[in-house]
């Protein structure tokens, strides 16, 4: 049986060679760590325009579905889906027989009337007949030609035309066709000038106006943008939505935009100086948001920063930052407070792969 002080020799060793073991694996993880390679950059004021996104609907400058007045037969129809017409071009022609009898009728009485007047003013510049009679077939002769431009304006209606120039949609009519008011014989929309309806928060009134630039993009064509301005703010708040309607108008000279597009909508705001970051850089943690800042020992602290507007990547900071501030850009991920770091931007070449061999050789002792 070992003696008592052999077997204290024993227990002595053996817990300073679990404290020496200890000792070397946290120092590893300690004072040995290698630097984490990241990109950084430095914190300052760059021009800014603020934006405010929303959903809108495109609508055409002018927007009719085209009907008939009367009810008749259609007789011609003189377009094609479409077409692109003038304003005043004649798009369908109606039956109008009886219409144009009744004012060939019309224009003979309404000859006849006038000869009988002319007849009448020389008998009474002659003093053959009352003046009375004379006034009696002056007021017939002005019947009658109210009667032929009646019947002209009811033949007028058995031509439709285009109230404005544009492009047609699709024919519902054929000739031959019953037309009675309120059927439709085809769309017309002048698109050479596009309107965009879309709503802004109540909150952000005050920082519209008349005049603003707008940008606008469709999922119908990817990578492309549209340009405008605002042309009016509504006059009234939505109670239900709180919300404003705005209008922005968008040049459409190659007709790419159609009524009832659904378009994402961008207005800039005048352009200002504020301190940017790139988005990456933000740690998003619940509703908290901070970034790794470097501090002059190339270690890194966290800073908790307060986020304004988002852009193309880029986000403005209103709180926490100061111009000069150098920041981690790419390699959050890898970071903790406290940690070391090497900007891989200025790192000379063999550095990463050196820090690498030290962290092993750190840890594998």
């Amino acid at each position: 049986m070992p003696s008592p002080r052999l077997f204290d020799i024993v227990l002595t060793l053996a817990l300073c060679g679990a404290v020496a073991a200890c000792g070397k694996e946290t120092g590893g993880r300690g004072n040995g760590e290698a630097p984490v390679s990241v990109t950084t950059t430095v914190v300052r004021q760059q021009p800014w325009s603020d934006t405010i996104q929303a959903l809108g609907t495109a609508k055409a400058r002018e927007s009719i579905t085209v009907t008939a007045k009367v009810s008749e037969t259609v007789q011609a129809v003189n377009f094609e889906s479409g077409d692109v017409v003038e304003k005043g071009a004649a798009l369908v022609t109606l039956t109008g027989n009886q219409q144009q009898a009744a004012l060939n009728a019309a224009e003979a009485t309404a000859n006849e009337a006038e000869r009988l007047l002319k007849r009448q003013e020389e008998l009474a510049a002659q003093q053959l007949i009352a003046r009375s009679a004379l006034d009696t077939q002056r007021a017939i002769r002005d019947a009658a030609r109210a009667r032929v431009a009646q019947m002209r304006a009811d033949l007028g209606d058995r031509v439709i035309r285009a109230p404005f120039a544009g492009v047609l949609g699709i024919r519902q009519i054929s000739p031959g066709s019953l037309v009675t008011p309120g059927t439709a014989i085809a769309t017309l929309d002048d698109v050479a000038r596009m309107h965009v309806d879309f709503p802004v928060p109540e909150a952000m009134l005050a920082q519209l106006a008349v005049g603003q630039r707008l940008t606008a993009t469709s999922a119908a064509y990817p990578g492309r943008e549209f340009s405008g301005n605002v042309s009016i703010v509504d006059s009234r708040i939505d109670p239900v939505t709180r919300a404003v309607n705005v209008r922005g108008d968008f040049d459409n000279p190659d007709r790419a935009l159609r009524p009832g597009m659904l378009l994402q909508v961008t207005l800039l705001r005048p352009e200002r100086q504020a301190l940017l970051v790139p988005e990456i850089a933000i740690v998003q943690v619940g509703n908290s948001s901070y970034v790794y800042r470097v501090k002059p020992d190339n270690s890194v602290e966290r800073a908790d920063v307060t986020i304004g507007s988002r852009r193309k990547g880029m986000a403005e900071v209103t709180g926490g930052l100061a111009v000069g501030d150098r920041i981690v850009v790419d390699g959050t991920g890898k970071l903790r407070v406290g940690a070391k770091i090497v900007d891989a931007a200025t790192a000379p070449a063999g550095a990463e792969s050196k820090n690498t061999k030290a962290a092993t050789d750190a840890a594998g002792g």
